[in-house]
């Protein structure tokens, strides 16, 4: 894939980027370059290779998942204007 200098102008539109003439021909080699690396990851082969979160195998650390009030409700609705059995009060505003 290559990048042309219209192309060029519009990423940098997009990016609301300022770009004169004269640099468009040197962004077009640099977003070129890049597309090239990319183009390049495509030929490893990756069969059979698990996907990964750290190159340290390790566990992700997990709780428990209970669902409970956070003990400490009154903490919570503390500054709240209007409450009732914990849960804030607000005016209607749908009929």
């Amino acid at each position: 894939m290559s990048v042309d200098a219209a192309t060029v102008r519009r990423i940098a539109q997009l990016a609301r980027i300022a770009v004169t003439e004269a640099e468009v021909p040197h962004l077009q080699g640099e977003l070129n370059a890049m597309l090239a690396f990319v183009e390049q990851l495509s030929e490893v082969n990756i069969d059979g290779v698990e996907p990964m979160t750290s190159v340290t195998p390790m566990e992700m650390k997990k709780r428990a998942d209970v669902v409970n009030d956070g003990e400490i409700p009154d903490d919570i609705v503390r500054n709240a204007p209007e409450t009732q059995s914990h849960f804030f009060l607000v005016p209607k505003v749908v009929e």
